[in-house]
C-alpha cells in the first residue's frame, strides 16, 4: 500500500517528456523571432546516417538523433517544478 503523498516515478517521466517536447516546439516556433531566437539555440547529437540491418526477408533501420535546445531545458525545469507541487 502506498503512503499518502507518495508520487509515482511514471508521472515524473511523463512530465519530463512533455516538458522536453513542448519546450522544443516553443523553440521551433520562436526561431524566426529576433527577440526570442535564442530559445532555439542548442546542440544535436546522434547517428548521422541510419544503420541498416538486412536480414534477407526483413530490413531493419536503426537511427537516433537528439536535439537539446534552451527551450527544451526550460521545459524540463518547468516540468520538475510542476512535479514538486503535484
Amino acid at each position: 500500500m502506498k503512503r499518502a503523498g507518495s508520487k509515482s516515478p511514471w508521472i515524473l517521466l511523463v512530465l519530463m517528456l512533455a516538458g522536453i517536447v513542448l519546450g522544443g516546439f516553443i523553440g521551433t516556433l520562436t526561431q524566426d523571432s529576433s527577440a526570442l531566437s535564442w530559445l532555439n539555440y542548442g546542440q544535436s547529437f546522434g547517428l548521422d546516417s541510419p544503420i541498416v540491418l538486412n536480414l534477407g526477408i526483413m530490413i531493419i533501420t536503426f537511427g537516433l538523433s537528439i536535439k537539446i535546445t534552451i527551450a527544451s531545458i526550460l521545459g524540463l525545469i518547468l516540468a520538475a517544478i510542476i512535479y514538486r507541487f503535484i
